[in-house]
């Protein structure tokens, strides 16, 4: 867990920067949290999208491709 001091220096580093920066610094705080969120989901829906997908049918409609 972040110390409150790291909390208070990221907080004033973000007041300094232009709007732009910022937007990139959102961007990438999104990617940190999806990054540890979707391993699980992951996991979690790969039994279901392999019923779904591995048969032979789906092999039928996708061969020419």
């Amino acid at each position: 867990m972040a110390s409150s001091k790291t909390r208070e220096v990221l907080w004033s580093v973000l007041q300094d920067l232009p709007d732009d920066l910022v937007d990139e610094v959102a961007d990438f705080v999104q990617f940190l949290r999806l990054r540890h969120v979707l391993p699980d989901t992951a996991m979690l829906s790969e039994a279901a999208l392999a019923a779904a997908w591995l048969t032979q049918d789906e092999d039928e409609a996708w061969k020419s491709l």
